[in-house]
């Protein structure tokens, strides 16, 4: 059976994305830590990140470089929390959060109940950052 993930990246379930290429997708969390919450999600499902190939998980990494630098620019947080927690959902995703102190990376104060208009704000936000920025990947 699909995970979520992979039934987002189908587009079976909608997804506010901000990021597509041929390995890998961003979109944003449906229970952000923080405005700018972004998750980056390989293709292939791959439960464990340990289990990534060299290729695909150095591809994921760039690309949440890319994406952090956005985030950095569209959000002016402290600092860009990257995390891999990977027990929510048996699909590697590497979590992009705008910090400011670490208890922002806390999933207790995820927003279960986050607008869809809100993800919208911030995913352009992103967009226009990485379009900014010349990256090749982005979405509309």
């Amino acid at each position: 059976m699909p995970t979520i993930f992979t039934r987002i990246i189908k587009g079976e379930i909608p997804g506010t994305f901000v990021w597509r290429d041929d390995k890998c997708v961003a979109f944003m969390s449906i229970a952000p830590l923080r405005a700018g919450h972004t998750l980056i999600v390989p293709n292939a499902e791959i439960d464990h990140w340990l289990d990534l190939p060299d290729d695909l998980r150095t591809h994921l990494l760039d690309v949440s470089a890319i994406l952090g630098h956005a985030i950095q620019q569209a959000f002016q947080p402290d600092k860009v929390g990257l995390m891999i927690a990977g027990l929510e959902v048996p699909h590697t995703h590497i979590h992009l959060v705008p910090i400011f102190s670490v208890h922002d990376l806390d999933f207790a104060n995820a927003d279960p109940s986050a607008d869809r208009h809100d993800l919208e704000i911030a995913a352009g936000l992103i967009r226009e950052s990485l379009h900014e920025m010349g990256a090749s990947g982005v979405t509309e």
